[in-house]
This record gives C-alpha cells, structure tokens and sequence, in this order.
C-alpha cells in the first residue's frame, strides 16, 4: 500500500471494508452502484483532463515553490486592506485548530456555545465602537455589507417615499473603489440609482431615501458628519456609514452622528491579508431595524433549567425560512474570521487597541510633517491613517518600486500612504527616502515617531468601549490560551465525530491543504498590488480556474464571489447581462423548482427577476409537465431556470437533458446549483446535463473548511456564450470583455481560501476525485440500507438508490409523541451533530457522510440511529419524561444529586458502549430559542441584566 498517496487518507472506508459494504448495499461492485445511481446518458465518456496526483511531500515542495513567487513589497495601498500583526496565540489556537475549522454553523446551538461565545464578542465588540445597539455575526467583506446597507435602507423606506417611488441613493465620492462597484452591481436590478458626489455640496433633496459616507475617506479624510445627519434626518434620508474599525478607537463613533447603519472590515484585527480574504465584515445598526439585519444575529437565551445559553436569533428573517421574501440571500458568515477578530479584542483589550491605534495615527502624522518640512504639499491635514500627498505619481512610482514599496495612486498628481500597525521606524525612513530621492534631496533620517494629532477635537472619540469583563481579563497568552480551549471545548467539530448535515458535505479538511495558510509569502498580499508581484497566486488562481472548468465541462471560471450565495448572484447577473446584449432585456421570469434551497428565489429577486415556482411530482422529482406548462406561458420572458443537481431530495433526476432542453427550447438559460456537486465530479458534470452557469461551494465539495459558519468561496464556471460576462474589477481587470461590475470587493475574492481547494484537486487527481465521488455514493448508500426498516428514506431514484444523501422521514414518530427535533438533540448524548433537520421537507432528516467517512464510524452513526428508533418505540405519547424529550443530557445533570427521571443515567449519557471511549458533553441543555427572541439580547451584558429581562 502507498502511504504517500493522498487519496488513500481523505476517503474514509479502507479496501477491505468494500466487499462488505457492497453486500449490505446489495451490488456487486462500485461500477454497479453506480450505474444503478446515475442515469446513463449524462456519465462522462472519458476521463477528466486534469494532472497527475501528487503526493502530499510533492504538493508541499510545490505550493512552498510557488509562494515565493509572491513579492512581499511594503504595501501602503490601504482602501480597506491593511497588513496587521496576527498575535501567534490567535494563529496557533484557533486560524491553526480543527477544532474550530472544522466547526459548521451553529445552527445545533447546544454542542456550538463555545463559537456563540466568540461571535457575541464580536457583536459587542462592534456595537460599542460603532456606537449603534445592534450587529450582527459577520458578514462578506465591506463591500457587500454596503450594498446590503442600501439593500436595508431601500426597504425601510417611509410609506409616502414608497408611494413615491423614491429611489436614489447618494455616496460620497470619498468611498472605496471596489465598494462603489459593487453597489452599482446591486442596485441596478432593485431599480436604485445611485449618485456619487461629495458630500459637502449634497442638497438633501427629498428625491433620495438613503446615502452612503466613508469614514475616514479614501483620501484619509476626517470629516464630522453630525449636521450632515441631522439635515438627512430632517428630510427623512436614512444615513448608512463604511468606518475603518480601528479608527473608532480614536473617532467619534458613526452612532454618536446619528447613523441608521454602520459596516466595515475587522481586517485589521489580526487577519491576514490573504491577497484579498477571506475576512469578517461587519454591519451594526439600530435595534428598531432588527428584523431586516442580514445574516446571522447570536442571542442570548436561557436553556430548560434556565441557565443561560446563546443560539442564533430571529431566524425567520434568513432566507432557509423567508425565500423570495428574505431581507437578503445571505448564507455563509464569516465566523472563523470573526472569531479571530474578537479574539484579537480581547488579546489586546480597550488599553492595548488604543495603543495600536496611536501608534498608527502617531506614524502617519510623523510622515505628514516630515514630507511638509521637504517640500511637499499634503493633500489632507485631518487623517487617522492615511496622507495624502501632491507629487508626481509616476516619478514617485517608479522609486518607490525599487525600493520594494507600494503607494496608491488615485491620479497623476496624487500619492496616497496609509499605514498599518505593522509600522516602525525604519519603515518610515524608507518612505521618506523615496520622496528625497524622487526630489533629488539630501537623505533625512528619522530618529524617533513623534506623538501628535491630527484628529479634529469635535470628532475625537470621547466615549469607552470593551468595558465588558472579557475584554479586560485575558490578557496573557496563558489565559488567553485556555480561554480559547475553554470555548474550543463546548463545540463539536470534525475532530470528535462525523457531522452529517445533508448538502453541506462536511469532509475532511486535509492538513496538508492548510498549512499554505499560515505562509506570510501567502498571507501578506494587498489584494491591490501589481499583478507581477503575486505571481504566485496568479499561478494558483488560473490553474484553479482551468481545473474546475475541466471540471464542470465548462468554457470559464470565475473565482470572485465570496460565498455560495454570491456565486448564485453571480452567476444570474450574468444571465441577465447575456440576455440584455441580445437586445432580449424584457427576459426576467427566473423558473425555480419549489424544492429549491431558500438561497435560490432569495438570489433571483436581488438579480431583479421574478421568480414562478415550478410543482414536485409525489417522487419528489420536478414535474416536467408542470416545468414545461411554465417555460411555454412565460416563453417570451424566460430568463433562466435554477435547478439543484443531484437534487435537494438527494436523486440523480432522470429528466434533467429533457428539463433543460425545454428551458433552451423557450430562449432561456439553465442556472445549476453547485451545492451537491460532490455528487458530480469526475462521473458527470453541468455541462453533460446540459447547464450553462453554476455556482460550487469549495467549502463543500472541494474540502474548505466550513469555520463554524464561514468562510466560503462560491466561484462560477459558465458555458462559452456567457464567458464575456464574468465579473471585473475596478482596480485590476479580471473577468471576461464585457464583464458585469464587481461581485465582491476583491478581484479574486477570498484568493487565500483558494489554495486550499487547489492542494485538494492537485493531490487527488482525476483519479483521486472520481473515486472520492464514488465512495460519496457509496457511504451514502450504505447508510441508507443499514436503517432501512428503522426509517424510511423519502426519495430515491428509479432503481431504488440513492445520490450522496438521503431524506430519513421521521415525521411518523409524531404518534409516539416524537419530533425531529427530539432525535436530532438526542443524537448528541450519543456524540454525534444531527444531520440537516426538516430541509427539504419537513419533519425529516436529510443524512450526508461524505466520502472521508470510515465504515466504523458510519457503523456508529447507524448504531445510535437504531437505538434512537428503539427509544422512540419505547416512548408514550402521554408520558413525555423520556430520554429523546429531554435530550441533551449535560454532565451537571448527571452529577445532580436529583434524578427524577424514569430512566438510568447510563441510558441518559451512555446509551451504547462505544460513547465511553470518547463522550463529548453538551454544555448547555435543550436551549429555549422563543424565549430568546422575545428577549433579544445580543451583546455581552451582565449575568444579572440577562436574569432581569
């Protein structure tokens, strides 16, 4: 046996076990199954193009050869991405740990209290230097979370503004780049128009509902916007504001103006720059606005003891509830990212913050007089981070080049330097040294940062911040350490069990694909820099590309969108975009199957579609009568179907060349979700069953790790008619000739994620890929024939098998008085996460083990669903006091001296022998997520406020 090979350690099952396997399957080899899952005509014919599998050593050595490729300049390029000191406590602990990596969302809120813990701290962390009551836990980057501020305040509009149709949005021309592009991509389709000008000659009129102000400016400018929103106030003009987090150290907070809605970037919080992401946006706003905030919100509550517990709050609001009628489509956070931020808060605490902030803010006031006493002319005199100065930009450019350093250059005249933490001394000689060099100067040399200020005193922050007791506690790394093992503990990951949520594809996250993460030469790449510095990545980003169009028998790739959401979005501009440059604009009707993920119609509204649900036949399948009836009535404004392949019911539909023949039959495009594309690879693809665009989730199907609820990267790949229209960039060209406006705020997205999807295909192979696919299959199956007889799997295809998935219908237990929701809390006293609960039909399970699975532990998962079964036939309607009802069973429970159940606390916490070897212990028991929500509290208040709501 070849031990370096790769593919032998991601796929769970050893050779051995694939005989009996098999047996219990009931074929007679994997080619069977397989013939017997997918429907002949859409199997690839030949072998995927790809290269040959290297292994793990030969992978390193390639990786490591590529990334010092990467020229690390000192980069002062600033627009929202700032190099930073990552604390090595945080990187090791946490960036470093599967036992926060490899996390899924918390949406199981008793086994995830550790994350919600270090999610609440970052709510509250930016509620107070926002100054606003409430934020939410992360969103993409700051761009998004700006469109999704003018989203927000587009739909919180006065009735008489409604009736109006008032529609313009006013942002200042001081705001970044990348984040004006993105807002013209959103507004377009949600019928906004947005107008740029400076905000100083801004004449309040009542024909705008919204606008937008950075803060500081790009050209580092500090301006005090109170009677700015005092005059929008009075004229009913909601203000949103994008503030540079570690500016409000030191500024008034956007809240004390008077602001409606705040975002920005936690970046400079200790996250590498990664040439891009993935970082943690964030977006905080007023509690009256609760109920329209985007993405996910962490609440505390209480559990049925009444302790205190967290759980992620006003879930209706999220699209999995609300559809088409979602306040936004937002699926994936960014909570690894946001837990690494809120670390770095409570590392350094409201002293250590200030300090970096003056640091900072003492740097780039020392360069301002410096270059002042030279000659030159400064462009701002009231500035954080960022000078501004009048030179010749090519000269300077040119100069400062060879001295490995990057400014930016908004125009010819116009030299911009915004400075990082990371900044000494000597890097500021340097600075100085390209400007008395491009002059023709004598050399100065700096001695020392002189302490000064260039912050006007009216917007001088007067307020504390991170006064809360964990911000003031763990501030050596020994403490801070167990902190993190603390809440590390409270949450079941991949390191414990396996986590079988259907169409999340929880595989292994290899060590060898992460380990480029914590490479400076990968981490610290401005998104910005000139192309021929990141040489590296440019190898890595466009071998990706070219890897997963083979992949999916596509022409292009996008990897910009930063979500699976976002490359829903993406991908549907790009239909709408195909559609505008064939003259055919009026194509807007989005047909969706009523199966579909509510990521789906949430996506086609924001593309400004409307969306007609297509019916599901009683096999769960799409009614082609039904899809066909819709594509002929609405055959002149046909845009698209979206359709998830294998399907949300976890099927390999038979019809799909007929579903999408008849959607190109009536002029439309065929959308295909990506999520189950772990289904696909290397035995079909989109393009064999006919798609034109889909969207993959690396952080599922190409081993991402899901970080406790982010990141993701969700690229496109698209057919050759809609390659022109992928997307751009303002600052670096990417995408194709006529390329729709940017998705996200970087060109290429979350670039440093990248990697990880990179080492996975290149360590696996045609070969490796479609024998992980196959045994995807195969696990599946096998799970699906163990508890046959103890549940009864909803769909499968004609010949009785199953795709990845399956749909464990529990909804007959409802007679013993037993809800899904028992089971999937019980499942926790037997070790293991619950699979996906009531999705896509209600009062079900849908199971997907993947292909890094062992048939030992697939073994364990069936034996703790049979014994659940045993325990729901034993329960009594009338008698609910029984081991599913009152799952969770915690250890302070057990050792009570109380035990006032009709059962031991063997069978409580011990139900199966293998649970003694490795018992993982919920910390809080079944949480009251009603309470909560009637009680919203989402920020770190005392013990004694919460008891009091």
């Amino acid at each position: 046996m070849n031990t370096d090979s790769f593919v032998l350690r991601h796929i769970g099952p050893r050779s051995q076990d694939l005989p009996a396997m098999l047996e219990t399957i009931g074929a007679e080899s994997m080619d069977q199954l397989i013939y017997e899952a997918i429907p002949n005509e859409i199997l690839l014919k030949k072998p995927l193009e790809l290269a040959p599998a290297m292994s793990e050593q030969e992978y390193l050595e390639h990786i490591n050869e590529l990334a010092i490729r990467n020229q690390l300049f000192k980069t002062y390029i600033g627009l929202g991405y700032h190099d930073c000191n990552t604390p090595a406590v945080i990187q090791r602990n946490i960036l470093e740990n599967p036992g926060w990596y490899t996390a899924y969302t918390p949406y199981q809120a008793e086994i995830a209290q550790g994350r919600l813990e270090a999610l609440l701290n970052f709510q509250t962390m930016i509620v107070d230097l926002t100054g606003m009551e409430i934020a939410n836990a992360s969103l993409l980057d700051e761009a998004t979370a700006a469109a999704e501020a003018m989203s927000l305040l587009f739909a919180l509009r006065e009735r008489e503004q409604k009736k109006n149709n008032i529609s313009k949005f006013f942002v200042s021309d001081e705001i970044l780049p990348q984040t004006l592009a993105l807002l013209q991509t959103r507004s377009k389709p949600l019928g906004i128009e947005v107008v740029v000008g400076n905000h100083q000659k801004f004449d309040f009129s009542s024909e705008y509902f919204g606008a937008l102000l950075q803060y500081p400016g790009k050209s580092g400018t500090v301006h005090n916007f109170k009677d700015f929103v005092a005059k929008a106030q009075n004229t009913e003009i909601k203000i949103a504001f994008a503030a540079d987090i570690l500016s409000l150290v030191l500024l008034e907070s956007p809240g004390n103006f008077g602001a409606d809605v705040v975002v920005g970037t936690t970046q400079r919080f200790g996250i590498p720059l990664g040439y891009g992401g993935p970082h943690a946006a964030f977006f905080a706003t007023k509690e009256s606005y609760k109920r329209h905030i985007p993405g996910r919100i962490i609440g505390v509550t209480k559990d049925v003891d009444g302790n205190r517990a967290l759980r992620m709050a006003l879930q209706t609001r999220e699209q999995h509830i609300k559809r088409d009628k979602a306040t936004s489509n937002i699926c994936t956070a960014q909570v690894l990212l946001a837990v690494m931020a809120s670390m770095y808060a409570v590392f350094h605490g409201p002293e250590g913050l200030k300090h970096i902030a003056k640091k900072v803010h003492n740097a780039a006031f020392t360069l301002s007089s410096t270059l002042k006493s030279l000659g030159y002319e400064m462009l701002n005199d009231m500035f954080f981070d960022t000078v501004a100065v009048k030179a010749d930009a090519s000269k300077i450019k040119a100069v400062a080049e060879k001295h490995r350093i990057n400014f930016y250059y908004p125009n010819s005249q116009t030299v911009s330097i915004s400075l990082n933490d990371t900044i000494n001394l000597k890097d500021l000689n340097n600075i100085v040294k390209v400007f008395t060099e491009a002059k023709g100067l004598a050399p100065m040399l700096l001695t020392e940062i002189h302490e000064g200020n260039a912050i006007p005193e009216d917007v001088a922050r007067k307020t504390n911040f991170l006064e809360e007791e964990v911000f003031n506690r763990y501030h050596s790394e020994t403490e801070l350490m167990r902190y993190i093992k603390k809440l590390e503990r409270k949450d079941l990951a991949l390191n414990h069990s396996m986590i079988s949520l259907g169409s999340c594809t929880m595989k292994l996250n290899a060590a060898a694909e992460m380990l480029p993460l914590s490479d400076p030469n990968w981490g610290n790449i401005h998104p910005f820099v000139p192309v021929a510095q990141a040489e590296g990545y440019q190898i890595v980003l466009k071998n990706l590309e070219n890897q997963l169009t083979e992949i999916t028998g596509f022409a292009g790739t996008s990897l910009q969108p930063n979500s699976g959401a976002q490359g829903e979005y993406a991908g549907l501009m790009v239909i709408r975009a195909y559609h505008e440059s064939r003259g055919e604009a009026h194509r807007n009707v989005c047909l969706i199957p009523s199966s579909a993920h509510g990521t789906n119609p949430a996506s086609a509204v924001m593309a400004g579609m409307e969306v007609v649900v297509t019916k599901a036949t009683e096999e769960g399948n799409i009614d082609v009568e039904d899809l066909r009836e819709k594509a002929t009535l609405y055959k002149d404004q046909l845009a698209a179907l979206m359709v998830t392949y294998p399907s949300t019911h976890g099927v390999y539909e038979s019809a799909i060349t007929e579903i999408t023949s008849i959607i190109h039959q009536y002029g439309g495009q065929v959308y295909m979700d990506g999520a189950n594309m772990n289904a696909q690879v290397a035995l079909t693809n989109p393009g064999a069953i006919g798609a034109d665009v889909c969207h993959l989730n690396l952080h599922k199907t190409f081993a991402i790790p899901h970080g406790g609820g982010g990141p993701g990267v969700g690229p496109i790949c698209v057919a050759k008619q809609l390659v022109p229209f992928l997307p751009g960039n303002p600052i670096i060209k990417t995408g194709g000739n006529n390329a729709i406006p940017a998705i996200s705020a970087a060109p290429w997205g979350s670039a440093l994620a990248c990697l990880i999807s990179y080492g996975y295909v290149c360590m696996l192979g045609e070969h490796g890929l479609k024998k992980s696919t196959q045994y995807a299959i195969l696990n599946a199956n096998y799970i699906k024939e163990r508890l046959h007889g103890y549940y009864e799997t909803l769909y499968t295809g004609e010949r009785g098998r199953a795709a990845h998935e399956m749909i464990l219908d529990c909804r007959p237990f409802k007679e013993q008085g037993i809800e899904v929701t028992d089971i999937a809390k019980r499942l926790m006293d037997y070790g293991f996460h619950a699979p996906t609960v009531s999705f896509p039909v209600a009062g079900t399970l849908m199971v997907e083990p993947t292909e890094s699975e062992s048939k030992e532990e697939l073994d364990r998962f069936c034996d703790a669903m049979i014994s659940i079964r045993k325990e729901i036939d034993a329960s009594d309607k009338e008698n609910p006091n029984n081991p599913l009802k009152n799952a969770p069973h915690t250890l302070k429970l057990l050792v009570n001296d109380d035990w006032d159940f009709p059962y031991s606390r063997q069978e409580a916490a011990f139900p199966l022998e293998y649970i003694s070897e490795n018992k993982f212990w919920p910390s809080v028991r079944r949480v009251d997520d009603a309470y909560g929500d009637r009680n919203l509290i989402c920020t770190c208040a005392p013990i004694e406020d919460f008891m009091e709501a």
